[in-house]
């Protein structure tokens, strides 16, 4: 028969079965109960009623010796006496570092809690950081494809071959520019990639007594054009012309940032960069706007043009443009370098009070394979330069005038001189 391994030790006192001895207080409660107390108590009074009586027994009789060995006994007393005093002391000092030991396990106790508490919060507050992070993804993924999806309709809208669709498509590109700022250089070039796409105007017939595009015996070309059968064409052309209109008009309305100069429009767009290169603009107008870069490169300005007060922040790039009627550049401001070479300037070109910040090119020389091409404006008009200002160099070297029934009025240090290069018509040169 088999007996059972010896036990490790005594077992541990857990009630609640948890591995976690009890508490300090209720260890102490189960020793130094009352009842065990009284018990104590009582049997000190029956020690020390006993101990009378023995002492009364023994040395009641009053000798010498009886004297004598009553004091031995009470100063063996007096020392027993000592000696429980100290061991009452002792146990004094015993319960009272064994509250301290109690008051510190519960103060380490509560800074657990404390601590099991500020972790549950922070993690609380983390899920709810979370929470409202995936809810705001949520929502700026649902607003970008809501924006991708208006765009990409507008955008779809403007190929329409129905003139009012793409007007439609216009008008839903410029309130969604206007909505969503980040947007607005997007559409913007959008707008502008329009504007570049291959146009012919319509015929003269079709177009209103008023427009300035009908007078078109100024054109150098006018005599070349071929004439257009009356197949349709001029009507869509006619409407393509008013969509065009449109898209310019977006343009001027939003570069506008008010008269107020301490409190722009809430329709400014600011910073807006504009490539129109090779564009044909028809009355383009963008008087007292305000635009960044722009590029005007081989455009070609039928009708008149206004720049009138507009500032030009960023560089300004008009070589080789037309200008088939007046071209007002009057008030303008050019921040950066303003590029003219090669423009024609079929009518008036005015310049009056003008400032230009950076360089003024009217003139020059490129080369291009190694060869040198003379590049300057021409101006068949009157050019005017009264007032203007020049913080740079202004350059029209190989620029020229054709005619000589015109006022003009150049920078500073600049005159004509004949040319005898061009013996057809007497064409003037610039010189220092």
């Amino acid at each position: 028969m088999s007996t059972p391994p010896p036990s490790e030790g005594p077992p541990t006192a857990d009630p609640g079965g948890t591995g976690t001895p009890p508490p300090l207080g209720d260890r102490l409660g189960k020793v130094l109960t009352t009842r065990a107390i009284a018990m104590a108590g009582l049997l000190l009074v029956i020690i020390a009623f006993g101990t009378l009586w023995l002492l009364l027994a023994l040395f009641g009789g009053g000798t010498s010796a009886d004297q004598a060995r009553l004091e031995v006994f009470r100063a063996t007393s007096n020392v027993v006496l000592g000696a429980g005093g100290a061991v009452a002391l002792l146990l004094a000092a015993r319960r009272q570092r064994l509250a301290e030991l109690e008051l510190r396990r519960k103060e380490q106790e509560l800074a657990q809690r404390e601590r099991t508490q500020d972790h549950v919060e922070r993690v609380a507050a983390d899920s709810r950081a979370h929470q409202v992070r995936l809810a705001e993804d949520a929502s700026l993924d649902a607003i970008e494809r809501r924006i991708t999806e208006l765009y990409t309709k507008a955008a779809d809208q403007l190929g329409s071959t129905t003139a009012a669709v793409r007007l439609a498509g216009l008008y839903a590109l410029e309130r969604l520019a206007q909505n969503t700022p980040t947007q607005r250089q997007t559409i913007v070039n959008l707008l502008c990639a329009y504007l570049r796409m291959p146009y012919t105007l319509p015929s003269v017939r079709t177009l209103p007594p008023w427009s300035s595009l009908s007078i078109t015996e100024t054109r150098p070309d006018a005599a070349e054009a071929p004439r257009r059968r009356d197949d349709g064409s001029d009507h869509a052309s006619t409407q393509e012309l008013e969509v065009r209109g449109t898209a310019q008009r977006i343009l001027a309305d939003h570069l506008y940032p008010g008269d107020d100069p301490h409190e722009v429009r809430s329709e400014y767009w600011p910073d807006i960069k504009l490539n129109l290169t090779g564009a044909l603009l028809c009355h383009f107008d963008l008087r007292a706007c305000r635009i960044g870069n722009v590029r005007f490169g081989g455009a070609r300005f039928a009708g008149w043009t206004r720049f009138e007060n507009v500032r030009f922040d960023g560089h300004s790039i008009f070589g080789g443009a037309t200008f088939e009627r007046s071209a007002n550049f009057k008030g303008a401001r050019f921040q950066e370098v303003a590029l003219f070479r090669g423009v024609r300037f079929h009518s008036s070109a005015a310049f009056e009070n003008a400032r230009f910040h950076g360089g003024a090119l009217f003139g020059g020389e490129r080369t291009i394979d190694g060869v040198a091409h003379l590049d300057g404006a021409v101006f068949h008009g009157s050019a005017s330069f009264a007032g203007a200002e020049f913080a740079g160099d202004v350059d029209l070297a190989h620029a020229r005038v054709s005619g000589e029934n015109h006022d003009h009025v150049w920078p500073d240090g600049w005159k004509l001189s004949p040319d005898g290069d061009a013996p057809v018509e007497r064409t003037l040169v610039f010189a220092r």
